[in-house]
């Protein structure tokens, strides 16, 4: 269809040089046609579709080329901390790289950071006298910097090998670690990131310094947290957060875990930030702290036993698939349940606080001591669940009256129809409203039965 044009020089232009154009109205408005069409006064091209006619005319008179655009973000971006570049000029300009043992070779620590159009290198004192004690008198030290993507495209490999003073880094230490497992990050600095990372690869497997010629096995982008106006925080907006001012008012871990529970990390999106939702995060803590005052060694009952190891299979499957936002809501559901008895069993605490230890650390730790361990909560075995107690022996099941529910039941898993119905009639106020012959019944096992007049 039409595309608007930007103004009426688009048909100018078409006049002046006889070009065929074809005006399309909109309303009131006249639009060129911008869409696939037919060539004509185009010599041997006539009568053919534009695309085709992109493909013969390039042969005919150029070449299809394919250019790839990537930002020299790697030295356009002057910054003291960069790295610096181990080059030094002699008298004359001709540039020389730093013998090895000068290397590393370090920043200057006499930087003015006043923004003068110069590199801040440039006005050290400190670097220009260290050049010239040796290399001489008129020697110039190079004062670009590269950007910090530099180091973080290879640092990953030296972490392998910190101490290593004769390789770069061991490539059977490589062989054991890399390729990195998971890339994880904002995917405005991932993808930016993951290629330069992946060309510095690629660059040291030629030149045989690492084993793989892939850093990363899977990258995953995670979400965004906005202000809570909703848009992306910005000091130019001054609608940034600062973690520090909301640790001194409802503590680390409350932020830590509401940073968790804010919208799920393994997906891309953007999430505001809700100083509301830090809050009932806050609340939540406390519920978990004032259980301690309920604890009790006392058995695990059959109605604590389900949804506690449904909780640890849960939290454990979402922290390893990196859904923390539905891990803790798991946690709070679990709290809630503990909530509704007066005493809490010692095992069903004990383990709410070894799952709750990877998001609120300080609190975990704490609770933990003063249920007088001596050992740290971070140094226990993650719990593990029993996969014959994830569901109930007994589950409760809606009783209704033509449609409406009237009353519950609890029933052993896979009872019948009949056994159900047993059950209800048994039970004083569903027997008053069960109808002796009812036309319909209509039965979900596990879950309802509808008993039709």
């Amino acid at each position: 269809m039409g595309v608007p044009a930007h103004d009426e020089r688009d048909f100018q232009f078409a006049e002046k040089f006889n070009l065929p154009i074809q005006r399309v109205i909109h309303g009131s408005e006249v639009h060129p046609y911008m869409g696939v069409g037919v060539l004509e006064h185009s010599g041997a091209f006539d009568g053919m579709d534009s695309e085709t006619a992109k493909e013969k005319i390039t042969e005919e008179f150029g070449k299809k080329v394919t250019r790839y655009k990537l930002r020299d973000w790697l030295v356009s971006r002057q910054r003291y901390w960069g790295c610096p570049i181990p080059i030094v000029y002699d008298p004359e300009g001709k540039a020389h790289p730093v013998p090895a043992k000068h290397l590393p070779w370090k920043l200057p620590t006499d930087v003015d950071f006043t923004p003068t159009g110069v590199a801040p290198l440039a006005r050290s004192k400190e670097l220009l006298k260290r050049t010239e004690k040796i290399f001489g008198k008129g020697w110039k030290p190079e004062v670009d910097t590269m950007d910090v993507f530099v180091d973080s495209s290879w640092y990953f490999l030296r972490y392998l090998d910190p101490k290593n003073k004769k390789e770069f880094s061991s490539l059977k230490k490589q062989k054991s670690w890399m390729p990195v497992r998971r890339y994880s990050g904002g995917g405005e600095h991932t993808t930016v990131h993951v290629l330069y990372s992946r060309f510095f690869q690629k660059a040291l497997f030629d030149l045989g310094l690492v084993t793989e010629s892939e850093p990363y096995c899977v990258r995953m982008n995670r979400g965004i947290i906005l202000a809570e106006d909703g848009r992306k925080m910005s000091k130019r907006w001054g609608n940034v957060v600062n973690p520090d001012e909301q640790v001194v008012h409802v503590g680390a871990d409350a932020v830590r875990t509401y940073l968790a529970f804010i919208g799920p990390y393994n997906e891309v999106g953007s999430f505001p930030w809700n100083t509301n939702g830090l809050v009932g995060v806050r609340r939540f803590l406390e519920r978990v702290a004032g259980l301690s005052e309920q604890v009790a060694d006392s058995p695990l009952s059959e109605d604590l036993a389900v949804p506690l190891h449904q909780t640890i299979k849960k939290v454990g499957d979402d922290i390893e698939s990196m859904k923390f936002n539905t891990a803790v809501s798991q946690l709070m559901i679990f709290t809630n349940e503990l909530q509704k008895h007066a005493a809490v069993p010692r095992e069903a605490y004990e383990t709410l606080l070894r799952l709750l230890a990877p998001f609120a650390p300080h609190l975990a730790e704490e609770l933990w001591a003063n249920l007088d361990h001596r050992t740290s909560i971070h140094r226990e075995k993650w719990p593990s669940y029993d996969s014959t107690k994830l569901v109930a022996d007994m589950v409760t099941i809606a009783v209704q009256i033509g449609g409406k529910t009237r009353g519950t039941v609890t029933v052993p898993r896979g009872a019948s129809e009949e056994e159900v119905l047993a059950v209800a009639r048994q039970d004083q106020k569903l027997a008053l409203l069960i109808p002796q012959n009812p036309s319909r019944k209509v039965f979900v096992q596990g879950k309802i039965i509808n008993l039709i007049p």
